[in-house]
């Protein structure tokens, strides 16, 4: 099973809507706010995780362009 950032979207606003209900009171209510953190921070890693994988890339593709030449026909 391949997840993506629209998943993880998705099982936020899943969790926001369960801390939501009014219903919850007392230790369903703990236990909530505690899975809830849970998944914050799996959440964030996952985010700083992309954001990395975007940085890298985006400096290797600016090495990759800052070191290229041209092919030596079409130099002149």
């Amino acid at each position: 099973m391949r997840n993506t950032l629209g998943d993880l979207n998705n099982h936020l606003f899943a969790q926001l809507e369960r801390l939501s209900d009014e219903d919850l009171k007392g230790e369903e209510l703990s236990c909530e706010i505690n899975r809830a953190k849970a998944v914050t921070d799996v959440a964030s890693q996952i985010i700083s995780n992309g954001a990395l994988v975007l940085r890298a890339k985006t400096a290797y593709e600016e090495h990759i362009s800052a070191t290229a030449t041209k092919p030596k026909m079409l130099e002149g």
